[in-house]
């Protein structure tokens, strides 16, 4: 088993490197307006008005205005170049109205293409910028201007995921007390990411892959794999101390721990699927993706792991850690601290939900928008070029509105007093800045705007004047806006229409799995809501940091230039309408894990001799140590992502970091026991026509002991 995964990791994974898969930018939602808009600009506008068509490069110079004959000069040879690059339809001058800003020291060279590679804007637009050097030869800075799509933004891994790696492994150090203890958590994690993210690589020729979907996919693969792997290794261990044989304590292992190992990640990946009917296909992509990841980590624990266990035998005790004495056997700590909880179940629940709710507060401010160069990192070319087209030519330049409009009848040229009458109803919008030529399709029954704003992409005002445009009503005239700006509009439209549905499903179904595991509807309703409490905490945390403003700096965020230094450190921070429905999503699976682990536990103390209270202590003893440290693996995991450079991975880690590190602590082992304490006998208690439908599953498996039930009712059959 153990050469079947090596084999099987290498070989995945060589074979999405040596054959890479394309990457899509198709960040598209079918059925709304702007996807409408962008349908229209393919039917006889050229291709350059194509999304991905068209290349920006700006052109500035510090030392006078570009006018001037030398400037001039050197711009048109560039141009001239550009003209010879492949698949350049058309090269328009800064030279023009509209194309030089009013000090005429920052101009705009707009490249139209056709027949080009989409995926690969990227590379094109850095080709386009070679082509302009003799502009900089001549002392004037050429950047391109960034016109990609969420799904463009191509997010390379390595430090990350080396400092993620890191810290856990000092956290299994500390917790085992053995080098080789440690290592097998993070072997296993390894091979499974590696085998997940070579399954997605491969995946990626036959459906279409965001660039988003690697980070992600190891984001959470490397979390749950380790902890996965943990949850089994510390079984083990324990039943070794108590003197069970190596292949025996494997066996009950997996028998026991392994199948809660299968339950959690099976919530996890309900959860993340649920997000397939969002109605946005980037984000139902991420989620079946990261699911991806979330099955090797379940596959490698209940194979790999057992396979490693039984390898080394009691080897897995070698390299003692002078001065650490490792969880070989329960903690008296947690043991103790369920005791406490449970001699006053009323007053830790109160505490508990005052401090969550402190917690929960501020998501009542979490903004939502959409994030723009603007918040990019200081002296990358994206940010430069915000910069600078802001300075030039209007903060609403960063993200035009493409306005297409279907008319009633033919028309001839733009000149039709139905076209005139169009432009200026769209100009006379508040919050319109400027209004192209009109541009008639070859059909003659399309006309297509581009409209710059007063306000930055990032701007609540932008999305307004986006449908202020859409509400313009001319006779037989339909009015359609396309563009980034209203792409993210319609896309936070779309996550506020499909949210309810979404969570609904999440909680029905992950609730379902949990009735399903432990023949208790209490519990697994139970086990429901004290996630939503988590996600609350989640959600409050990112208000505060992003939204309020509470540190944005602190977690590597790049306030404005002209920002002071309490700006520089307190600065708001949209977050993107997307994210709150995938971190839902996420959080709420990972939040199940431990809830499973717990239940886990306590089920089998109260099987063993049906003392409620006595139960919920020894479980929380039981695992209270061992889900600390799978905790902490996970926030230094996810904490280690909070310093890569993109605002989304920064959003995942800072919300990810806390909700697990409030889960693990004080719902699980404050809110969760108290919980169990006051529901006393109702936490197992299953009515009869329930119990008679309901397939004889298992999380815990077969356990080694008969249990001994204080009444028979108490305990149900089929466990």
């Amino acid at each position: 088993m153990l050469v079947l995964w090596v084999i099987a990791a290498a070989a995945l994974m060589g074979s999405s490197l040596v054959f890479p898969s394309p990457t899509s930018n198709d960040a598209s939602i079918p059925g709304t307006d702007a996807q409408r808009a962008h349908d229209l600009m393919k039917e006889g506008f050229g291709s350059g008005y194509a999304t991905g068509g068209t290349v920006q490069l700006l052109v500035y110079s510090a030392g006078g205005p570009l006018i001037d004959d030398a400037r001039k000069r050197a711009v048109e040879q560039s141009m001239d170049r550009l003209r010879e690059m492949p698949h350049v339809e058309q090269v328009e001058t800064p030279f023009r109205r509209g194309g030089i800003s009013s000090n005429l020291q920052i101009g705009l060279i707009t490249v139209r293409m056709q027949g080009h590679d989409t995926s690969k804007l990227a590379q094109t637009t850095q080709a386009l910028s070679k082509a302009a050097d003799p502009a900089r030869a001549a002392g004037l800075e050429v950047v391109p201007a960034d016109s990609s799509t969420p799904a463009d933004k191509e997010i390379k891994t390595g430090p990350s995921e080396i400092i993620g790696v890191i810290c856990a492994l000092l956290v299994l150090v500390f917790a085992f007390g053995t080098l080789v203890a440690a290592v097998i958590p993070i072997f296993a994690a390894m091979i499974s990411v590696a085998s997940g993210l070579g399954v997605i690589g491969l995946l990626g020729w036959v459906v279409d892959m965001p660039k988003q979907a690697g980070i992600m996919a190891t984001m959470i693969g490397l979390g749950v794999g380790i902890d996965y792997a943990l949850f089994l290794l510390s079984r083990h261990r324990r039943l070794l101390a108590d003197g069970v044989p190596v292949v025996e304590s494997v066996r009950r292992t997996v028998a026991s721990s392994g199948g809660a190992v299968v339950f959690a990640g099976g919530t996890v990946i309900i959860a993340l699927s649920a997000l397939l009917l969002a109605g946005f296909p980037l984000l139902a992509t991420l989620g079946w993706v990261t699911g991806i990841s979330v099955v090797a980590a379940v596959l490698t624990s209940v194979t790999l792991v057992p396979a490693l266990l039984g390898v080394l035998g009691h080897r897995v005790n070698a390299l003692k850690v002078p001065f650490l004495r490792g969880s070989g056997s329960s903690g008296t700590g947690w043991a103790g601290l369920g005791v406490w909880v449970a001699r006053r179940p009323w007053r830790v629940l109160l505490a508990s939900a005052l401090v969550l709710g402190a917690l929960a507060a501020p998501a009542l401010a979490l903004k939502l928008g959409s994030l723009d160069e603007g918040y990019g990192t200081q002296g990358s070319e994206s940010r430069r070029a915000y910069e600078l087209m802001a300075t030039g030519f209007g903060p609403g330049s960063n993200g035009p509105l493409i306005v297409v409009a279907e008319l009633p009848s033919k028309v001839a040229d733009a000149k039709d007093p139905i076209v005139d009458n169009l432009a200026r109803e769209v100009a006379d919008v508040d919050g319109v800045a400027h209004v192209s030529e009109p541009k008639v399709n070859t059909s003659g029954r399309s006309v297509l705007l581009q409209v710059v704003t007063d306000y930055a992409p990032s701007d609540d005002r932008a999305a307004e004047v986006v449908r202020d445009v859409r509400a313009i009503a001319l006779p037989g005239v339909q009015v359609h806006v396309g563009g980034k700006v209203a792409g993210l509009t319609d896309a936070g439209d779309r996550m506020a229409e499909r949210t309810p549905l979404v969570i609904g499903v999440v909680v029905l179904l992950s609730a379902l799995l949990l009735l399903l595991a432990f023949r208790a509807p209490v519990v697994a309703i139970k086990a429901a809501v004290m996630n939503l409490v988590s996600l609350g905490a989640a959600f409050g945390a990112l208000a505060m940091v992003f939204s309020i403003g509470l540190g944005s700096g602190l977690v590597g965020m790049d306030p404005p230039v002209s920002s002071s230094f309490v700006q520089t450190v307190f600065f708001s921070v949209p977050i993107e309408s997307y994210v709150p429905l995938m971190l839902f999503a996420v959080l709420f699976g990972l939040s199940m894990d431990y809830e499973v682990f717990l239940l886990t536990a306590v089920r089998q103390a109260y099987l063993r001799h049906g003392d409620n209270g006595r139960a919920v202590a020894e479980g929380l003893g039981s695992t209270g140590r061992v889900i600390t440290s799978a905790a902490l693996i996970m926030v230094a995991v996810f904490v280690a992502f909070i310093a890569y450079p993109d605002p989304m991975v920064k959003t995942f880690g800072v919300g990810l970091a806390v909700a697990i590190a409030v889960d693990a602590t004080i719902i699980r082992g404050f809110l969760v026991p108290a919980t169990m304490v006051l529901l006393g006998r109702l936490n197992w208690w299953c009515p009869r026509w329930l119990d008679r439908i309901l397939p004889n599953l298992s999380v815990e498996g077969h356990e080694e002991e008969e249990p001994v039930p204080a009444r028979p009712e108490r305990v149900k059959a089929g466990v």
